[in-house]
């Protein structure tokens, strides 16, 4: 079962390196902030949060003095990441149109000022 756990979670490490690469992509290739920061937001939920899952299965998976709590600090941190990056990309995005700091030239503005 230990190999088992080690393989999956390495597994999953290794798929969170794709999203990071992917997110390092779209970071360069997209053309303005608020794309960006979707792709930051991706970059962030998918390669940060699902490899501390696939660490914690990992070390599950190892045969070490400290595993459990090596899991529980991966799950912990994976789980404050999954919570707290949203709403920093969203407060980020509202920031910035508030601000006008971005150029941005929607069809329909919800948050915009009428008259």
């Amino acid at each position: 079962m230990n190999d088992v756990l080690f393989w999956v979670g390495a597994a999953i490490v290794f798929v969170g390196g794709i999203f990071d690469i992917i997110a390092g992509i779209g970071m360069v290739r997209f053309p303005n902030f608020y794309v960006r920061l979707h792709a930051a937001t991706i970059g962030t939920i998918y390669g940060a949060v699902i490899p501390l899952i696939g660490a914690g299965i990992l070390a599950l998976g190892l045969d070490i003095a400290g595993k459990y709590v090596l899991a529980g600090g991966c799950f912990t941190t994976a789980l404050i990441l999954f919570l707290v990056a949203p709403i920093g990309s969203h407060l980020l995005a509202y920031a910035a149109h508030k601000s006008r700091a971005v150029e941005w030239k929607p069809v329909y503005d919800a948050l915009g000022e009428e008259g």
